[in-house]
């Protein structure tokens, strides 16, 4: 098996992982575990406080003394054992605190994928991405898993799919090519392990308007990863985790066609709509509906690409483009802990509480019909909960078009580490 068959399998497992119980826990949490939406918010923060913590693993611990491979097999390891023991709690007293722990073996996994994969690959311009993109078709066919196959949204299967495939891939990270920690035998220096070069980049101000931005963006952005999957199911929607799956469909085209505008529209155009993709996309759901109103749905879902690639991806490239060589990790680390850590944490509370504060509990359901699945305990003013981060996404898309003047007009793509730097797919 060649180096990059096996990376491009590495890419498939690492994102299966992920897509196979992130996109309907909520549905379970909500419908089956009956959960509040306050504590699905907070469920869906978990790998939110992981992010914040990731980046000081990855420059303390896993970049000095560890080989990538073989602490990518012990984190998946743990982590199995660990989403195994979530699959087995009912109250959320349990459930949270052991999520929490699974989060924080995971997250790092994604740093150690991507350094394992530019540790090997000889041009990471041309050859990154098509490994890379594994990993979007291993999100998909979760997807089709548990929403076409074993109509599984509210039940815990994905969650404990999630526990095996995590061992499954725990097994095969003992056959990647070895990859020696990149900064063994060096001086250690907290300075450097946290990153904190980065820093300086704030004092340049269309930098600091960018990550500003980034910021207030994903906390109406945190709507879409935590209730998507619950709101398609409430309103009747066809094989909900199925077609949502759309969307990684609709990300993969964009993101080839994102050198292409990236160098005949600049950056700041090409994140502009990718901005206002995000108010669309919401206000799509908040007008559709699973009747005659399934097409704005359906548009809601396949702006994804738009969303992620045009802001989060073209993002990252100007992100690699400012920092510059010597700092380009530790510039990667503070967008990701800006965005994946404090902006997804904050945005996890934000949308529990406006759920919560439209959800109207259901008088013709009782515990056991609802246990039962043959009726919704609670049900949500859906088209008031997503005119809500709309409205937010749209006065950041206003804020971000009159203060972010980025020197120069336009981007040169140079595709290489900035593609997909362990960011959020799906």
């Amino acid at each position: 098996m060649s180096v990059r068959t096996r990376l491009s399998a590495m890419m498939f497992l690492q994102y299966f992982i992920w897509g196979v119980w992130f996109v309907t826990m909520g549905t379970y949490l909500g419908q089956t575990l009956h959960f509040t939406d306050r504590q699905i918010g907070l469920a869906y923060g978990a790998t939110a406080i992981a992010a914040l913590a990731s980046p000081f693993f990855m420059g303390v611990v896993a970049d000095r003394y560890f080989s990538s491979e073989k602490l990518l097999a012990v984190l998946h390891l743990l982590g199995g054992v660990v989403m195994w023991l979530v699959s087995l709690q009912t109250s959320f007293a349990t459930f949270y605190p052991l999520l929490i722990l699974y989060a924080l073996c995971y997250m790092p996994t994604l740093s150690l994928t991507n350094s394992i994969s530019f540790h090997h690959v000889r041009d990471p311009g041309r050859d990154f991405p098509l490994i890379r993109v594994l990993g979007t078709i291993g999100w998909i066919v979760a997807g089709i898993l548990v929403g076409k196959v074993f109509h599984a949204d509210a039940l815990v299967l994905p969650i404990r799919m999630a526990a095996g495939a995590s061992i499954l891939m725990a097994a095969y990270s003992l056959i990647l090519p070895h990859t020696p920690p990149k900064a063994a035998g060096g001086r250690f220096s907290v300075h450097d392990a946290l990153g904190l070069d980065s820093l300086r980049l704030l004092r340049n101000r269309d930098f600091f308007i960018f990550v500003a931005g980034s910021f207030l963006l994903c906390i109406p952005l945190q709507f879409y990863y935590t209730f998507a999957n619950p709101f398609l199911n409430e309103i009747g929607a066809p094989d909900p985790a199925f077609i949502q799956t759309f969307g990684q469909m609709s990300e993969i085209f964009f993101m080839l066609l994102l050198p292409i505008v990236l160098r005949k529209f600049g950056i700041k155009v090409i994140m502009l709509v990718g901005m206002l993709a995000w108010s669309l996309r919401y206000f799509a759901f908040g007008m559709g509906d699973a009747a005659a109103g399934m097409w704005l749905i359906y548009l809601g879902i396949l702006l994804h690409g738009v969303c992620y690639d045009f802001f989060f991806v073209s993002g990252q490239i100007y992100t690699d483009q400012r920092a510059g060589e010597k700092i380009r990790a530790a510039a990667q680390g503070l967008i990701n802990f800006v965005t994946n850590g404090l902006g997804y944490f904050i945005g996890a509370f934000a949308s529990g509480a406006v759920v919560n504060r439209y959800a109207t509990p259901n008088p013709a359901c009782s515990d056991a019909a609802a246990a039962a699945h043959e009726c919704l305990k609670v049900t949500h003013d859906w088209h008031a909960i997503w005119l809500i981060p709309s409205a937010g996404a749209l006065v950041v898309f206003i804020l971000f078009a009159l203060l972010f003047k980025p020197r120069g007009g336009s981007a040169q793509p140079a595709v290489a580490e900035s593609v997909p730097a362990g960011a959020r797919v799906g």
